[in-house]
């Protein structure tokens, strides 16, 4: 079955730059209302689009692909309360998943409230460590934050030069990100049940204000050149939404203004080791494991699956080894199928270690999805042990 999803879409707040995502970007399965719905919605045709929409979720009332476009049908009719209602919801159901999460913290700073905002992004990027949009939405929270504690302290003493300078500041950091032309970015991952992410397709959509963001990666960013301050990378594309209002970015004063502050140094990253060619009989081995453990996920033997990590397995958001373990028995062992493929599998070689990349399909009774993924091998007792496991 081929599987569709779209990019997020961006709008921009009153000094206060956020992403809302407007289309779930995981990869579920393609189903026949779905068409009609996108079609209807980039018309700004969002009563027909509810109704299509209502009439799918009264046959499945659990389908997230249809509650997620409920909510963001709301948002853009102007009902916000009851879009909470539906991604609360959704988070529940699918904790795994970060998209939820972030369009929550997008429609509580709608309503200027920032805390349960962070909260939210929080939850996203405990999901998602890697999950850029919730990083950038973080930092918008915590930049208007910022911007209010140091207004209460003016109110208190006006005359404090270091609170004024600092006020300055983020009222130029939010004035400066949110005048930047927006231009067609590289498409935005999502997650599966096993809270992975998909590779999205962009949407055309009209452009308008928002923050620059970097396209999301697991690489490293380049280092600036010495003695010239960082440049924006391209930003996301977006489109305007008829529920959303798009304010005028507060933007310091020429009194106000700050002198820019110098470009921050990064480290560069050191060289990647040489890659050498697979032997052929190591590299029957690795393909060997990593097909057992797709199996020993796919038949839910835990004993087996678990069996399949090393010792030493870097653990996401420094877990214990013990509470990852209970996580992944909580996530896979339970009622309803799930069926895992793997295809476009390459083996590398390097300091002793197997590094394997593959596009891997999950499938079970509620997602489908369909994501990038990196697993490094190590070698211990004879056998080929996972080290690392990465969504790319």
């Amino acid at each position: 079955m081929r599987s569709i999803s779209q990019r997020p879409l961006s709008a921009c707040f009153p000094a206060l730059l956020f992403g809302l995502l407007l289309i779930a970007s995981a990869s579920w399965a393609i189903v026949d209302y779905l068409p009609d719905v996108q079609r209807l919605m980039k018309g700004g045709q969002w009563s027909q689009a509810l109704e299509k929409v209502d009439a799918h979720l009264a046959s499945q009332p659990k389908e997230a692909q249809g509650r997620f476009l409920k909510g963001v049908i709301l948002t853009e009719m102007g009902r916000p309360a009851e879009a909470i209602v539906i991604f609360n919801r959704l988070a529940e159901d699918y904790p795994e998943l970060p998209e939820p999460y972030n369009n929550l913290a997008v429609l509580y700073a709608q309503q200027k409230q920032y805390d349960k905002a962070r909260t939210a992004l929080e939850m996203a990027i405990r999901t998602h460590p890697s999950y850029s949009i919730a990083h950038e939405n973080l930092g918008d929270v915590y930049a208007k934050l910022a911007s209010q504690a140091y207004d209460k302290a003016l109110q208190l003493d006006s005359s404090n030069q270091a609170t004024q300078s600092k006020l300055s500041m983020i009222r130029e950091l939010i004035g400066t990100s949110s005048r930047a032309s927006v231009k067609p970015g590289a498409a935005v991952p999502a997650a599966d049940d096993a809270g992975k992410r998909a590779a999205v397709q962009p949407t055309r959509a009209p452009p308008v204000t928002a923050a620059p963001v970097p396209p999301p990666t697991a690489q490293t960013a380049p280092t600036a050149p010495a003695g010239k301050p960082s440049e924006p990378p391209p930003a996301k594309a977006v489109d305007r939404g008829a529920g959303i209002s798009v304010g005028k970015p507060m933007a310091a004063t020429p009194a106000e203004r700050a002198p820019p502050a110098p470009s921050p140094r990064v480290a560069t990253a050191p060289p990647a080791p040489p890659e050498s060619p697979p032997p052929p009989a190591e590299q029957v081995g690795v393909r060997a494991a990593l097909q057992a453990w797709a199996k020993a996920w796919s038949d839910k033997n835990m004993k087996v699956y678990l069996a399949h990590y090393a010792d030493d397995f870097r653990t996401p958001r420094g877990m214990s080894r013990k509470a990852w373990d209970a996580q992944r028995r909580k996530r896979i062992d339970k009622p309803g199928r799930i069926q895992v493929d793997l295809e476009e599998i390459t083996i590398s070689f390097a300091d002793n270690k197997a590094t394997v990349s593959f596009k891997q399909h999950y499938t079970s009774d509620k997602l489908e999805s369909t994501v990038r993924k990196t697993l490094v091998f190590v070698k211990k007792r004879g056998k080929w042990l996972i080290e690392q496991e990465r969504v790319d």
